[in-house]
């Protein structure tokens, strides 16, 4: 099965949040086309996770008003990032409640 889902990517500094958008590959795991917000103003040169006060990045999936969130894996050298396979099935699951529920409950 070959789904690709939009993402909302997060990565957390110090002192500022940068968001970017990506695509999402449920079956590798790979996350492509990511492209930074235009309401961001970088706080920081290159990659985000290449600045000094770079703490983590998550990936929030939406259907709606619901979401879910999970932690996203940051190759800094190749510039990408990614989803481990374990957090993958996880996030299979969870994603599959939060398509089939019905609107207005929660997958929490």
């Amino acid at each position: 099965m070959d789904l690709k889902l939009p993402i909302r990517i997060i990565d957390e500094l110090d002192d500022d949040i940068v968001e970017s958008t990506g695509i999402l590959d449920l079956a590798s795991g790979e996350i492509f086309d990511v492209k930074l917000s235009d309401a961001n103003d970088p706080p920081y040169d290159g990659f985000p996770a290449e600045d000094e006060s770079y703490d983590f990045t998550s990936g929030v999936l939406s259907n709606g008003k619901k979401e879910v969130e999970f932690r996203v894996e940051v190759d800094v050298v190749g510039r990408r990032y990614s989803v481990t396979p374990s957090e993958l099935l996880e996030l299979k699951g969870r994603a599959a409640k939060l398509f089939s529920a019905p609107p207005g409950t929660s997958t929490r």
